[in-house]
């Protein structure tokens, strides 16, 4: 199964890339996460934010593979705790389809990439800064293979 996790951002600092590649090492090929970087509008002063979304959003939509699974990170999604996220790990596996993740840009996900997801996910009802939402669902990810695993990671 391949996870693909399809983020808007800019350049990421070197302790998020590091972080990100630790967790990518320790998964097994059969459960892969690659990182896919949309890079994100320009956003000036008296900018249109609703338009810069939904370019984004067009970018996102243009990368999303026909036939996997698309989930978006979203506030207003379900919250998993990382058992259940172990739980849907095992279906999309089960399922044999490859995943999208969507991760919108500091003003979030477009009105069509949420129409477009499968289903809605939300990591919390904290707000956290874009770039570091991809350690996150790494180390989360790597968390519920571990589990599936029954690895020593999650105690």
């Amino acid at each position: 199964m391949k996870i693909r996790l399809l983020t808007i951002t800019h350049k990421s600092p070197a302790w998020i890339r590091e972080g990100y590649a630790e967790y990518i090492k320790r998964l097994p090929s059969s459960c892969s996460l690659e990182l896919i970087e949309i890079p994100a509008e320009k956003r000036l002063a008296n900018a249109d934010i609703k338009r810069i979304t939904e370019r984004e959003g067009e970018k996102m939509l243009h990368v999303i593979k026909p036939h996997h699974h698309i989930i978006a990170l979203d506030v207003r999604g379900k919250l998993w705790s990382t058992e259940q996220l172990a739980d849907q790990l095992a279906e999309w596996h089960h399922n044999g389809r490859n995943v999208d993740l969507l991760v919108g840009g500091p003003d979030g996900l477009s009105t069509e990439c949420l129409q477009k997801a499968e289903q809605t996910w939300s990591l919390s009802p904290l707000t956290f800064p874009h770039i570091l939402v991809r350690l996150i669902l790494a180390e989360q990810i790597y968390r519920a293979w571990s589990i599936l695993n029954h690895h020593p990671y999650h105690r």
